[in-house]
């Protein structure tokens, strides 16, 4: 878990947006979303297939 200490002419509000680009710079948010709900090893390999089909599209349309 990312930690901020606060310096002493720094505000509060600084403070958290720090805390707050820390957070979204190790994906914790994400990671934390991604886990919300069980997901079953069918349903995780079915979105890892098609990921890897859209990165194949488009790196094909790419390069034509």
């Amino acid at each position: 878990m990312p930690e901020v200490v606060i310096g002493p002419n720094e505000t509060f509000e600084q403070a958290l947006r720090r805390f707050s680009k820390l957070v979204q710079q190790t994906g914790v948010l994400a990671e934390a979303r991604r886990r919300e709900h069980y997901e079953p090893p069918s349903v995780k390999a079915k979105k890892k297939k098609a990921a890897k089909l859209r990165k194949s599209r488009k790196n094909s349309r790419r390069f034509r």
